[in-house]
């Protein structure tokens, strides 16, 4: 599985979105997309990449987009 399938499956699942509304998604731009559900997804990232995202990049990670952003930083490229 490339890391952009495992990206979106986390998304779809924590999220409770189908593929095609990825595009585009914010927090708290679907009802699934609270603050528990952001750190549900920020906490499977984090297994899923095997990495530790600080505070501060938890609160970056305010869109599908900047996600991917953010993880670059950390070495995973989506």
């Amino acid at each position: 599985m490339t890391n952009l399938e495992t990206y979106n499956r986390l998304f779809i699942r924590d999220l409770r979105v189908k593929e095609e509304d990825l595009s585009g998604l914010k927090y708290r731009g679907t009802r699934s997309w609270d603050s528990l559900g952001h750190m549900d997804l920020v906490a499977d990232l984090e297994e899923a990449f095997d990495i530790h995202i600080t505070t501060s990049d938890v609160m970056n990670i305010s869109s599908y987009e900047k996600g991917k952003e953010v993880l670059l930083k950390y070495g995973v490229v989506i």
